[in-house]
């Protein structure tokens, strides 16, 4: 063999290697999860409320709550704080008084409760304020409040992104609110008559369902464009129902029943699974799931849900229902069928629940202990990974994009 014929072999050898080296490269771009995705996440910081050894309120005068926003778009495992707003909010009501627009532009903020001193004793009263908070400045900045019902709590924003539903518990009303871009306005309220606690819709947006806390039901609305219309249907579900989700299929809604008003008892309870394709609508199911489930959640895939059970972790220390850590306990679901998968410890008091949009991690506030459980996602199993994110104050309330 020739030098001349050595040396061509030898170029062509090399252009290969390096034309496989370029497409290995592109493919691996290509197959590489998109790390610097912006993935957003609302914490709500109550400091008004603790709970004293006795498990009974301890107040405290209003100005240091805050509204932070979180990141975990670029390592689910170390989220980043990416705002922090002086905004007040509470406990006194389903975590759920928060929401992000699906486009991640806008987040609504409602409070719930304020803290007042009367007579010289502190006492908490409805409040009605919404705020409007701009996800696109860095760092998020506050647009506009609005005044809507009284004591505005769970909230929900449609799929489409321009129609937003918030339960107002101390007028037994939903407020309705339209949303163009980061202008958002009050332009209806729908009475219900009893008080609701949370609201949500379908996923195709034409319906909408509103947790009747101290009657034991679900309301039904129908959603038409901006018109929302109650027309007196109820679903009957278990004890004090809370909060709910509903999976993307938009086949059943799951309800959290409380069981006790708000609180543990020692006494065990369940969460209601209603079929949303019957016609009527009813409930076909109850899953009991332990003590004093509040915080609810669905994961994005619509094959599980995570239920937060209390369990008497904000109750007097001498209870006999008092434990240390709470539990979350998953929920494998495969059509209308609902079953517990397994459980896990958590922390003190968690009430926020939120999945990533890939339904492989779940953030779990706990109130107590002033930080963030992390859960993996395991086949229909969930585990515990051990990763605590500290947070500056308590989480009273949790949400994502996806909710």
């Amino acid at each position: 063999m020739n030098t001349n014929r050595i040396i061509i072999i030898s170029l062509v050898v090399c252009l290969n290697l390096s034309l496989l080296s370029a497409r290995a490269q592109a493919q691996a771009q290509t197959q590489a999860p998109a790390s610097s995705k912006k993935e957003l996440i609302l914490i709500g910081i109550d400091e008004k409320q603790s709970f004293n050894d006795k498990g009974a309120p301890v107040l405290s005068m209003s100005g240091k709550d805050s509204l932070l926003v979180m990141d975990i778009g670029s390592d689910p495992l170390k989220p980043k704080i990416v705002g922090t707003l002086s905004l007040p909010n509470t406990i006194s009501g389903p975590p759920v008084n928060l929401a992000v627009s699906p486009d991640q532009s806008i987040a609504l903020l409602a409070n719930s409760t304020s803290v007042v001193s009367e007579d010289g004793k502190l006492k908490q009263i409805p409040d009605n304020r919404l705020f409007v908070i701009d996800l696109t400045t860095s760092p998020p900045s506050l647009l506009e409040t609005l005044a809507v019902g009284k004591q505005p709590s769970g909230l929900s924003i449609n799929k489409a992104g321009n129609l937003a539903l918030i339960a107002n518990r101390a007028d037994n009303s939903l407020s309705v609110l339209r949303i163009e871009g980061k202008k958002v306005t009050l332009i209806d309220t729908v009475m219900i008559g009893e008080q609701v606690s949370h609201v949500i819709f379908t996923p195709d947006g034409n319906r909408a369902m509103a947790t009747k806390f101290p009657g034991h039901k679900v309301a039904f609305l129908d959603v038409k464009g901006e018109k929302v219309t109650y027309n007196k249907y109820d679903v009957t579900v278990g004890l004090w129902p809370y909060n709910m989700v509903v999976d993307p299929s938009g086949k059943i809604a799951i309800t959290a029943d409380n069981g006790n008003s708000g609180a543990a008892d020692g006494n065990v309870d369940t969460v209601t699974i209603i079929d949303l394709e019957a016609n009527p609508p009813r409930s076909i199911n109850k899953v009991v799931i332990g003590d004093g489930p509040e915080g609810i959640a669905m994961s994005p895939k619509g094959d599980l849900a995570v239920a937060i059970l209390l369990k008497g972790t904000n109750s007097a220390k001498d209870a006999f229902f008092y434990n240390r850590n709470a539990t979350v306990v998953a929920l494998k679901i495969q059509g209308k069928q609902v079953t517990k998968s397994n459980e896990v410890d958590v922390r003190g008091l968690p009430e926020g629940v939120a999945f990533s949009k890939d339904g492989q991690y779940i953030y779990v506030g706990n109130f107590m202990d002033e930080d963030i459980s992390i859960l993996k996602v395991v086949g229909d199993q969930i585990v515990n990974t051990g990763v605590l994110i500290p947070l500056p104050g308590h989480p009273a309330s949790i949400r994502g994009s996806m909710q």
